[in-house]
């Protein structure tokens, strides 16, 4: 008998911006009855991750509170709970999400309603694969996302997939050591790269060991 998918409630707060999420209670959680997630390679261990707001993801969104992005088509890659999508969406910006998961759109759309927000685009999509949707952006964001040596050239490859000929990338990496790898397939997009230390995370519980690793590229250089 499979135990009830248990789910908790909870409020990120920027500045006088109220983001409010339905998330996972724990990462104990999981819940893959018809065996979707199992036949797309995802794990009965890494079935739960989508579902955890983690440190990175609130670095992204912090990052990204008063980043500016009038006129801009935004891409946030491997959303999980789409804090960030769910931050900028508030503001009216242009925000589409993406994920490889097969339930982030529920809890989406779950979480939109929740912020009386407007729909967010979302499209499922899997970064070997360039059957999706999407198009080009401007800028492209995600945090917490290269968990394998693998995921390096896949994800350098899908962002070269997806970006306008000028465009600003934008990943935060907690410290899994592959920061230096992802920059030079990035190099070879025509990215210039910095990597930076967040600021004033007293918003985390621990201190953040991580970067946020910025690439930019002109219209010259695609």
């Amino acid at each position: 008998m499979t135990n009830p998918l248990r789910v908790r409630y909870q409020t990120v707060e920027f500045g006088s911006t109220d983001i409010h999420l339905c998330t996972l209670r724990d990462k104990q959680e999981y819940s893959d009855p018809e065996g979707v997630a199992h036949d797309l390679g995802i794990s009965d261990a890494q079935w739960s991750l989508f579902g955890i707001i983690w440190p990175s993801s609130l670095v992204l969104a912090h990052h990204m509170f008063d980043y500016p992005t009038a006129g801009k088509r935004i891409l946030e890659v491997g959303c999980g709970m789409a804090l960030s999508s769910l931050l900028l969406n508030k503001q009216d910006a242009d925000i589409t999400a993406t994920d490889y998961h097969p339930e982030v759109e529920f809890f989406l759309q779950r979480n939109t309603k929740l912020n009386n927000g407007n729909d967010i685009a979302f499209e499922q999509a899997d970064w070997k694969s360039t059957n999706d949707t999407l198009k080009r952006f401007d800028i492209i964001i995600g945090s917490d996302l290269l968990y394998e040596d693998q995921h390096i050239e896949q994800l350098a490859s899908f962002i070269g997939n997806h970006a306008n000929p000028a465009c600003e990338v934008i990943v935060v990496d907690p410290g899994r050591g592959r920061k230096n790898k992802l920059s030079l397939e990035m190099d070879k997009l025509g990215f210039t790269h910095d990597h930076i230390k967040p600021e004033a995370t007293d918003y985390l519980e621990l201190p953040f060991k991580g970067h946020i690793l910025r690439f930019s590229r002109l219209a010259s250089a695609a």
